[in-house]
């Protein structure tokens, strides 16, 4: 693929640097961080302390954790990708 005055595959290059990039900042976004509570935030139950140990972090005990799961995923309802489509909406 000509990519001008790039060498060949650099393109494709950058492409997998991007996502590697992404990848990674998903992935420690998702990982909890600091010290386990030994306590959940939100019902002041005991957290075991397998849990704590199982996952560094932890704020939640594990039916609240079950809870914060169910609930569905807010929506920015913006397209990045900025095609004409949701530009008509």
């Amino acid at each position: 693929m000509a990519g001008g005055w790039t060498r060949d595959g650099a393109v494709n290059e950058q492409i997998e640097a991007s996502i590697s990039e992404e990848l990674a900042r998903l992935r420690a976004r998702r990982a909890p961080a600091g010290e386990s509570l030994a306590r959940c935030a939100e019902c002041d139950e005991p957290i075991p302390e397998k849990r704590r140990a199982a996952i560094p972090g932890v704020k939640l005990c594990i039916d609240c954790q079950q809870d914060r799961d169910r609930r569905p995923a807010a929506r920015s309802g913006i397209n990045r990708r900025g095609s004409k489509d949701s530009q008509l909406k």
